[in-house]
């Protein structure tokens, strides 16, 4: 089994953040890998990573960074293939790494979803390829649906819930 998702995180401190895309991706039985590199601590195993990921069948990257979060940006300068930032919450509540992954120059996108936001990232991953994919797409059909369930089940629940002066 080859991966075709990559969690790269700049630091395994980042493992309770990225691991729920980890479990995501499991669940939805999608073949990935996962690595701790370091933009600023070690550039040539993220440059030899990046370069190397598409010809190993890789073909969306999830990168978790805080504080700096040059992380992202830095993958996503050294291949053509899609590239989801998380910020991870470190310093200013995560605002710092939001901020540093969002501000990616023209040609170098990185697709970024909220701090710690690493499950919206393996679904947006999942999501990409369901496009080719018509078995993943389905799971994708049913993972929604089943969001959908959850929340009409709370409503009815809600509804349970009573007030002296609740009129639903």
């Amino acid at each position: 089994m080859n991966p075709i998702v990559s969690i790269i995180m700049g630091s395994t401190s980042d493992l309770p953040v990225m691991e729920k895309a980890a479990a995501f991706l499991d669940e939805m039985g999608i073949p990935f890998e996962m690595q701790a590199l370091s933009a600023h601590r070690t550039p040539d195993a993220v440059e030899q990573y990046a370069k190397n990921a598409a010809e190993r069948g890789v073909r969306v990257i999830i990168a978790g960074a805080g504080m700096a979060a040059a992380l992202p940006g830095v993958i996503a300068a050294q291949t053509t293939l899609p590239v989801i930032g998380v910020p991870i919450k470190g310093m200013l509540d995560g605002l710092d790494a939001l901020l540093s992954i969002v501000q990616m120059p023209p040609g170098i996108p990185v697709a970024t979803v909220a701090v710690n936001g690493a499950l919206n990232a393996a679904i947006l991953a999942a999501e990409m390829l369901a496009l080719s994919d018509a078995e993943l797409h389905q799971k994708m059909v049913d993972y929604k649906e089943n969001l959908k369930k959850k929340i009409e089940k709370a409503n009815a629940d809600l509804s349970e819930v009573k007030f002296k002066h609740k009129t639903n």
